[in-house]
């Protein structure tokens, strides 16, 4: 249970850095990490349980989509037009 949940935050962080520079978000490293860990709670968690097989890489993908969604509500809320 703690090595699956220490996997996700290091997933977690890897996604959230790719997806920071996939969106082109001028972030620093722990935001973008900290955002990745958030989006692999939201995506690897909330989508898993939804899809019952997969391994480290379908947790990093989810953890991925995650953190994209979260970016794109981030700008959403920060940024002003």
């Amino acid at each position: 249970m703690i090595g699956g949940v220490l996997l996700l935050i290091v997933i977690g962080a890897a996604a959230g850095y790719v997806a920071s520079r996939l969106m082109r978000v001028a972030v620093d490293l722990p935001t973008a990490m900290g955002i990745g860990v958030l989006g692999a709670v939201l995506g690897g968690l909330g989508l898993r349980l939804l899809l019952t097989t997969g391994g480290w890489l379908v947790t990093f993908v989810l953890a991925l989509l995650g953190s994209l969604a979260l970016i794109w509500i981030w700008q959403k809320f920060t940024t002003r037009r």
